[in-house]
């Protein structure tokens, strides 16, 4: 399978995937907490962090969507290498406050990494080579 052709269903994976779990703590974010990894749901009006949340990774998902189904390769590879620091922050959150090792690890860390591969493999696939210039032909004169 080409390379451009893996890009392009990880990428898309990585698309539905965000705006999957994103539209889940847009509309229902008591049930998408335990998955985050943190000990507890937040007291009181804790939901609304959580929707931010989801907030954030609908719009990170529609922004690769546009640049994968426009055709900006390159920039859907810098794109998603960059938006992989969410993710890393998201680990970094779930440490930082007790949570759960394994998520952080295993969900948010995991996804970073795929995130940050796929990126890096999107770049690599769009870079462009220097290429010598070719010869120049001479003209040929009539006798």
């Amino acid at each position: 399978m080409p390379l451009k052709k893996i890009n392009t269903v990880l990428a898309a994976v990585f698309v539905l995937f965000v705006l999957w779990f994103g539209s889940g703590y847009v509309l229902s974010p008591e049930t998408m907490a335990p998955g985050y990894g943190l000990p507890s749901h937040p007291p009181g009006d804790g939901d609304g962090f959580l929707v931010v949340k989801g907030i954030r990774d609908v719009v990170m998902a529609l922004v690769l969507g546009v640049l994968l189904v426009t055709g900006h390769r390159r920039a859907l590879g810098w794109a998603v290498t960059v938006e992989a620091l969410a993710a890393y922050g998201d680990m970094a959150n779930v440490l930082a406050h007790h949570g759960s090792v394994a998520t952080a690890l295993g969900v948010h860390c995991l996804t970073a990494t795929l995130m940050v591969a796929n990126g890096l493999l999107l770049l690599r696939e769009t870079r462009t080579t220097a290429t010598a210039p070719a010869p120049a032909t001479p003209a040929v004169r009539p006798a």
